[in-house]
């Protein structure tokens, strides 16, 4: 299974705007219902996650533009280097950067899970009132702040209401539609807006993007590029010290935790080339150890999604009723697999993906670049996932589980662009709605 997900997500990763919570989280969704063993599904997301944020680094070098959500902090720092002419300099940078961070913070974020462990208890005793600390706390990081803050209450409401009349219908609650529905909520909304008469001059197009290819270099490594090679000693150290500090932290997401890690790397480098690319490694190095992080440390320690990868694109390794649930007593990857399994799983993930992708984006990034931007139909990916939401909603809940989940997608997107509210933040919300909303009314 992980030698799947990284195959898999090392080919999405190429395709540019392919956001881990409307592709990971699907799929990973899709291989619990399967009833694939415990030990395959941390496996096969871990090899995904990682694949892909290795990958995720060339359309961001080579191109100019970001091949996901998190790899936007790279990209200011990859049209510099395209500027001077070093495309290829910038990604080798960031793969390297990527695999040592990865390596490093596995063990990491299982020893800080591992710390915290003996807190589980009493955390579980106060979830409800947990995730509307967590909720609110996501939330002001969210782009909009307290736009998105004071979006909570109205967002939460909805998200009851609708669940209360849903498990009315079918004698069920439902949880898989309205995760799906969150995560396609951007896509909804453009979609509505593109076939409103009145939305669709705010979305204008004048003639089809086109895109320059930076040439390739001649590559000078062997099939498996060292990355202590790859980066200088220095560079090595400070991204090593970044990752075993930012795998410590499982409340901030991997976007401003790249930033923030960029904005204090960078203010003590003044040559601007060792800047530029020593920031090229460290910022994609920040997204592998901050998703790991915010997967493994509340995954082992709580058994509860209280990061917002945890509640994104992780959430079925959380709650994927009726194999996983945190809803009574929490029966998921918490109960099934021990501390140790975690390591080792952890760590042969992120071996499969060094092993198989990491190689394979070094030496030949331009070739898979240019095949994926003349051969594969960005709308015809994109239609792939939704149609597989579809199947998961329908599985679910029917025609009505389908109608939620497109409900949803509609305010999810709604808020994510007028609030500039996350999809961390909505998924916060459901925990609220679905934990916390019923206490206020006995």
């Amino acid at each position: 299974m992980g030698l799947t997900g990284a195959l898999v997500f090392a080919g999405i990763g190429l395709v540019s705007g392919t956001d881990e919570t409307s592709t990971l989280g699907p799929l990973t969704l899709l291989v619990v219902l399967l009833g694939v063993p415990p030990a395959g599904v941390i496996t096969f997301f871990l090899a995904g996650a990682v694949a892909k944020h290795m990958t995720h680094a060339i359309p961001t070098t080579l191109l100019g533009i970001p091949g996901d959500t998190t790899a936007v902090p790279l990209l200011e720092d990859a049209r510099a280097m395209r500027r001077i002419g070093a495309p290829h300099i910038a990604l080798r940078k960031a793969l390297a950067g990527g695999l040592l961070s990865a390596a490093i913070a596995v063990p990491v974020s299982v020893g800080v899970a591992s710390l915290l462990a003996p807190f589980a208890e009493p955390v579980q005793e106060v979830i409800p009132y947990v995730f509307v600390a967590v909720a609110l706390l996501v939330a002001y990081f969210s782009p909009g702040r307290w736009a998105a803050v004071a979006g909570l209450a109205p967002f939460t409401l909805a998200i009851a209401a609708l669940s209360g009349f849903a498990q009315g219908v079918l004698d069920k609650p439902l949880s898989i539609s309205f995760f799906l529905g969150i995560a396609i909520g951007p896509l909804v909304i453009d979609l509505l807006i593109a076939g409103s008469r009145s939305g669709r001059g705010t979305l204008p197009r004048s003639a089809g993007k086109a895109f320059s290819l930076a040439p390739e270099a001649v590559a000078s490594y062997r099939w498996f590029p060292n990355p202590f090679r790859v980066l200088t000693r220095r560079q090595a150290g400070t991204t090593a010290a970044v990752a075993a500090v930012t795998s410590t932290t499982f409340m901030l997401s991997p976007v401003a935790t790249a930033v923030m890690a960029g904005e204090v790397v960078g203010a003590r480098i003044k040559h601007p080339y060792q800047r530029l690319s020593t920031l090229m490694s460290v910022k994609n190095g920040t997204t592998e150890s901050t998703y790991i992080a915010e997967t493994l440390i509340p995954l082992i320690a709580f058994g509860l999604p209280l990061s917002p990868v945890a509640a994104g694109p992780a959430a079925a390794l959380f709650n994927a009723p009726p194999v996983f649930t945190v809803e009574g007593r929490v029966h998921n990857l918490h109960t099934l697999l021990s501390t140790w399994q975690f390591l080792v799983f952890g760590l042969l993930a992120v071996a499969i993906a060094a092993l198989v992708v990491y190689p394979l984006a070094m030496r030949h990034a331009r070739t898979a670049s240019a095949w994926v931007a003349r051969r594969i139909s960005h709308e015809a990916l994109i239609g792939a996932f939704a149609g597989l939401i579809c199947v998961v909603a329908w599985y679910e809940g029917g025609v009505l589980g389908l109608l939620v989940t497109v409900a949803v997608g509609a305010l999810a997107g709604a808020f994510h662009r007028l609030l500039g509210m996350t999809s961390g933040a909505q998924y916060m919300a459901f925990y609220v709605a679905t934990l916390f909303v019923p206490l206020l009314t006995t």
